[in-house]
């Protein structure tokens, strides 16, 4: 589905109107200003589409990339703050406030792991018993045996609401989320909403935990402080995927004959294009599948071919996405706050092939080469694993969408501290002194 420039810019309607935010670009680049807490507030962020002649759609060619939407879910937005740097918006204003008071929250639990029973139980009774929440659960996390079978946790368990994913859209009905489990539980948390995402808080009960910063021991006030609002924020940019396919579909011939008398079995036969879209929180990734030939695939940015790619793939990642397979693959770690769409090579064929950063606005476009030897496989924050074919395309630009996920002391202190506690970055025996002569 194509983002037109009504649907790009239009807020919830239950959001306040001093604090709904509004791009002027998107709005045929009117003249506005709205006052917050009686100052004029003009617009602040950098990014802004740039609208061409036609109707759809067109993004722009800033260094800053397209601006994001600051409505997360329907009550949460970001807090309108004047100061910037250099039109950018500080990290540390970054805060969260409710328009209203939040009522309903979806937990996300890590999914055969019998160590996060316990908290999970802890965490229902006390967002149910205590804060008086609407509580959605995912089906198959309350198929478990042990939360199934637990009579002392019924009672809580009839107040659930249930959904199944790809079967109930509940983007408009869930205020914030609360992860239990690894980095995992957040990239599942942003592949069920393709619009805006409600703020999310993700407690360290995983393996890594590079993106999840809460500690479980002091659960209930930190979720009290939340519910509070005005708790510390990270925007997490999305990669808005679309795939387009060239739809073939084998027919089989009765009696194996067609009417020039040809025999055959099977039929390809084109009947139109396949659309498909995916967010993607971490990154995108083209590669060979069980083929042994290298890949072969062609990389456009907003319309020019700049390089073939000969290897074993090539990642399209975001920031978040830099310290996960792309950082595994030789790219540079970015903060979450930079504007930038990552291209990282898998083992190129090429030793003057390096990763490079492009700006947040422009539009990718990988094809398989017409010269190609086998067809190449995609998948999407490791999800969604399909073939790409001749004539298949795969557009990538930044999302209008990002993920607000709740620090747990500030953007840049949470990022940092990752980096020492996960990934051990630059840890090392210190040199040591030369003695003082006497």
């Amino acid at each position: 589905m194509e983002m037109n420039r009504e649907k790009l810019c239009t807020s919830k309607a239950d959001v306040s109107s001093d604090s709904a935010y509004h791009c002027s670009t998107c709005h045929d680049d009117e003249e506005w200003s709205h006052t917050i807490r009686g100052r004029a507030k003009s617009r602040s962020l950098s990014a802004s589409p740039a609208l061409g002649s036609t109707k759809e759609f067109r993004r722009t060619r800033s260094l800053h990339g397209p601006c994001p939407v600051t409505t997360f879910g329907p009550k949460a937005c970001m807090l309108q703050n004047p100061k910037t740097i250099m039109h950018i918006q500080d990290p540390a204003s970054q805060r969260l406030t409710w328009n209203k008071p939040p009522k309903s929250v979806l937990v996300i639990k890590k999914i055969r792991d019998a160590s996060l029973l316990q908290p999970f139980k802890e965490l229902c009774v006390y967002l149910t018993e205590v804060n008086s929440m609407i509580v959605y659960v995912e089906k198959k996390v309350l198929e478990d045996p042990a939360i199934a079978n637990d009579d002392n946790f019924g009672p809580v368990k009839k107040k659930f609401c249930t959904f199944r994913e790809d079967y109930d859209d509940i983007s408009n009905q869930i205020d914030f989320i609360i992860c239990l489990g690894g980095d995992g539980t957040l990239l599942y948390a942003s592949s069920l909403f393709q619009g805006s995402v409600p703020p999310v808080m993700a407690f360290h009960l995983g393996s890594l935990g590079f993106l999840t910063p809460f500690n479980f021991e002091n659960f209930q006030s930190q979720v009290t402080q939340v519910i509070e609002g005005n708790a510390a924020l990270v925007l997490r940019s999305r990669l808005k995927v679309k795939v387009v396919k060239e739809h073939r579909e084998k027919m089989t011939v009765q009696n194996g004959i067609e009417e020039n008398g040809v025999v055959s079995t099977n039929i390809e036969k084109e009947v139109g294009k396949q659309i498909m879209q995916y967010q993607v929180l971490n990154e995108v990734v083209v590669d060979r599948g069980p083929s042994s030939y290298l890949s072969n695939v062609d990389v456009f940015l907003d319309g020019h071919l700049i390089t073939t790619v000969q290897g074993d793939g090539v990642i399209v990642s975001t920031p978040t996405g830099s310290t996960a397979y792309a950082a595994a693959a030789g790219a540079s770690m970015i903060h979450p706050n930079v504007p930038a769409i990552m291209i990282t090579p898998i083992c190129p064929h090429s030793l003057s092939f390096r990763p490079i950063v492009v700006p947040a606005g422009v539009e990718l476009k990988i094809m398989l080469s017409p010269d190609a030897r086998n067809t190449a496989w995609v998948s999407f924050d490791g999800r969604k694993r399909q073939e790409i074919c001749h004539g298949d395309s795969i557009s990538i630009t930044t999302s209008c969408y990002p993920l607000p996920s709740i620090c747990f002391r500030d953007p840049v202190s949470d990022w940092f501290e990752s980096l020492a506690e996960c990934l051990h970055w630059n840890v090392r025996k210190k040199q040591n002194n030369f003695a003082v002569e006497e």
